[in-house]
């Protein structure tokens, strides 16, 4: 088992939630909260990253020409080497990091981004619980090997968006969700703005995301109270009701499920 160290740093600008940190052996991972943000490096190390939430701005990988991105929930990412990177949200998303601070390369074609993998997606989220709630159990090293692999395997794994389920939809849907989850949603409604089958949009979507339209709305619900929670004067039954929860136990209870932390203990 590889020894840890997991740690917060200091606070983004306008944000509660501290970047969270490990090292084992040659790995560095963080976890960076969303926010706004604006990055300009020559990266000095590879870097694998994985957005955990939908983020958009405009970037420059290995060039100097900006152009407007899209990442997708759940896209597999990768930066090599001496790769100039320029990258710049309004909104931001949380992002997983995991960078190998010896001179050791990572294997790849070049920097790529918005990979569908399921053994990638399984491995962030218990990174990402670590990260939010350490144990002594944690195996780090093991975990950041096993990621790292997956980005080898680039070839094997599914670009993110194709076919019925393109970017302007996958856009429309967050607007949609964002502005409605007071309320409960169905994902017939869903279907329905994309005007696609209730059938096929679940398939489209789970193939361009890694994950169920209802998976995701949750998944929305629990970063729009992780927000809330920034504010010390928001009462946990006022945010659970405003997220769309059926109680406030009934989002203790997600959290705990998909973060490992209950809604009181990512607020202090």
């Amino acid at each position: 088992m590889a020894s840890m160290n997991a740690h917060t740093q200091s606070e983004f600008p306008g944000s509660s939630e501290p970047l969270r940190r490990a090292e084992a052996g040659p790995w560095v991972i963080e976890l960076l909260p969303a926010r706004a943000y604006e990055a300009r490096y020559v990266a000095l190390q590879p870097a694998v990253g994985f957005a955990f939430d939908s983020q958009r701005g405009v970037h420059a990988i290995g060039s100097d020409r900006v152009r407007p991105f899209d990442a997708v929930p759940n896209g597999l990412a990768f930066v090599p080497t001496g790769c100039d990177v320029f990258s710049q949200s309004r909104e931001g998303g949380e992002y997983l990091r995991v960078l190998r601070n010896d001179a050791a390369p990572l294997a790849s074609a070049g920097a790529f981004n918005n990979l569908i993998d399921p053994h990638a997606i399984r491995l962030a989220q218990r990174m990402r619980k670590a990260l939010l709630n350490a144990s002594p159990n944690d195996d780090w090293e093991a975990w950041a090997l096993a990621l790292v692999e997956r980005v080898a395997a680039e070839h094997e794994l599914s670009p993110a968006v194709r076919g019925s389920m393109t970017m302007r939809r996958l856009r429309l849907l967050d607007e949609y969700l964002d502005a409605g989850l007071d309320a409960a949603i169905s994902v017939q409604s869903m279907a329905n703005l994309l005007e696609l089958s209730e059938g096929y949009f679940m398939r489209a979507f789970a193939e361009a995301t890694g994950k169920s339209p209802h998976s995701y709305l949750i998944d929305r619900r629990i970063a729009r109270a992780r927000a809330l929670l920034r504010d010390p004067k928001q009462r946990l039954a006022d945010i659970a009701q405003a997220c769309g929860f059926a109680s406030q136990a009934h989002m203790a209870t997600t959290f705990k499920q998909r973060l490992g932390v209950s809604p009181g203990q990512m607020r202090r």
